[in-house]
């Protein structure tokens, strides 16, 4: 059948040809791009969970980049620390040359002092110049900030419960806090020996009236070092402890006179250790002249006592205890604390709390978004004032004219806290070693994985396949040419109409 007003035929090679090049148009854009998908119509179900992976990329890509901001960071705080440290050794030099007193003259004394003088301001110049930009990393501007703890109150005020508090890290959700409960389950102790004296009645071991009852000398041995006291007969209890203490900063040893019995009976000597915990020993040895036995002198119920570590909980997790220093490892929460005497040492159960209401240096470098992609490190002021701790004194002490100066000759004192700084320099440097190789390396290391895993996932879904492309392409270029041929052919069909019009 012959029609001119309706060409089936051609009708029909249109539509194959715009088929075919609509995919001969897919096969270009897609080997153009290498994407199978350039639009959603390409393939909506695919589409979606493509965009949600791209996303992961992105925020993966950010957090490695975070990650690696914060291991630079601290790099720089660490470098600061290395130097402050570095001067903390020339420090330690110069107080132990300054010590030996009969080889060094009061010129060269006068010379370590100012050098002395040069190292502290140094230090404090460190404490304040090292930066990240015009962010300072070892002022106190990236320690955490707290409500609660006065660890400098004035003489005469309610003493607080900590001697000292470093927060190393901590979460907190902006605008909250988070309450740190400390409870005393029993107490760290001191090392301690008591003695009763022997008085005039130097033959009997019953009756004790408070002095010596013949020449003695005692060894006193503590963590510090042993020293030697002799005493003549006679010698009071009250006497004996004002000699022993004399010598505490060289033996680490304490000693007190009370009335035993209540208050009411003889005079007792009590013998203990200035410090708290199982590091913390005291020793006596009872020496005579005069070949009596020992007790007929003095008598002491033991001749080494060794202080021992109480149990401390913090939010409900046992806290690791050295004496009256707790480290923390609460949850989220980690803490090193000083107590004082009166809570660490006290007696019974007792409970005190503060709270963390925020500050510290936050790191982002998790692919998502909040307070468990979050880690936090607290990096205290490392000046001359903060450096060293109560118990002993603070670096700044050795300053020309200060208390502990080279002129005072506390050269025993000014070790300790020249020391105290050393290893609180050093913990701090370990802290952020860790902090580096155990959070910020690995967490990169990891987030790189994930990051390759999710960019094969993604490539599966949306890239395209050459191959597959190809062989589509070179398909539809000759479906295009032959739809072309059929179409031109069926365009042509009608002419022949022509002829039956003669």
């Amino acid at each position: 059948m012959t029609r001119i007003n309706t060409n089936v035929q051609s009708l029909i090679a249109q539509r194959a040809l715009s088929i075919n090049n609509a995919g001969l148009n897919q096969s270009l854009a897609r080997l153009s791009s290498g994407l199978r998908i350039n639009s959603g119509k390409d393939d909506p179900a695919g589409l979606i969970p493509s965009e949600s992976l791209r996303a992961n990329i992105r925020s993966i890509d950010a957090a490695i980049g975070n990650a690696t901001r914060a291991d630079t960071i601290v790099a720089v705080a660490e470098g600061g620390l290395q130097e402050v440290s570095s001067l903390l050794l020339d420090l330690e030099n110069l107080v132990d040359q300054s010590a030996n007193q009969a080889g060094v003259t009061a010129d060269e004394v006068a010379a370590n002092q100012l050098q002395i003088d040069s190292i502290l301001n140094s230090i404090n110049r460190l404490s304040e110049s090292t930066a990240f930009g015009d962010k300072k990393l070892l002022n106190g501007s990236l320690d955490f900030t707290l409500s609660g703890v006065n660890v400098n109150e004035p003489t005469g005020a309610t003493l607080t419960d900590l001697g000292k508090v470093q927060i190393n890290s901590a979460k907190i959700a902006a605008g909250t806090f988070r309450q740190v409960t400390i409870n005393r389950v029993t107490a760290s102790s001191r090392g301690n020996i008591s003695a009763v004296l022997g008085g005039t009645t130097a033959t009997s071991t019953t009756v004790r009236d408070g002095t010596l009852g013949d020449t003695t000398t005692l060894q006193i041995r503590g963590e510090f070092g042993s020293q030697l006291l002799s005493f003549a007969s006679g010698t009071s209890a009250a006497s004996i402890a004002t000699a022993v203490n004399a010598l505490s900063g060289l033996t680490g040893v304490r000693a007190s006179a009370y009335l035993g019995t209540g208050g009411t009976g003889t005079p007792t000597l009590s013998i203990s250790t200035t410090n708290y915990g199982t590091d913390a020993f005291v020793s006596v040895s009872v020496l005579e002249n005069s070949g009596n036995a020992a007790g007929d002198a003095i008598g002491i119920n033991t001749t080494k006592s060794t202080g021992t570590n109480g149990s401390f909980t913090v939010n409900g997790t046992a806290a690791i205890v050295n004496g009256l220093d707790l480290t923390v490892r609460a949850g989220d929460i980690a803490a090193d604390l000083t107590l004082t005497t009166t809570f660490g040492g006290g007696t019974g159960t007792a409970s005190t709390s503060f709270e963390i209401t925020g500050g510290g240096a936050v790191f982002a470098i998790s692919p998502t978004v909040g307070l468990s992609g979050q880690e936090s490190l607290g990096i205290g002021e490392v000046s001359t004032g903060q450096l060293g701790n109560a118990s002993v004194g603070f670096l700044s002490t050795l300053s020309s004219g200060l208390a502990n100066d080279m002129a005072s000759k506390n050269f025993t004192t000014a070790q300790r806290i020249v020391r105290a700084a050393i290893k609180e320099v050093a913990t701090l440097r370990g802290r952020l070693g860790s902090f580096q190789k155990d959070t910020l390396q690995t967490t990169i290391s990891s987030l790189r994985v994930a990051g390759e895993n999710i960019r094969a996932a993604e490539s599966a879904i949306r890239d395209a396949d050459f191959a597959e492309e190809t062989s589509k392409l070179t398909r539809a270029q000759i479906l295009v040419a032959s739809a072309g041929t059929v179409l031109q052919l069926s365009n042509a069909q009608p002419q022949s109409a022509l002829s039956l019009l003669g």
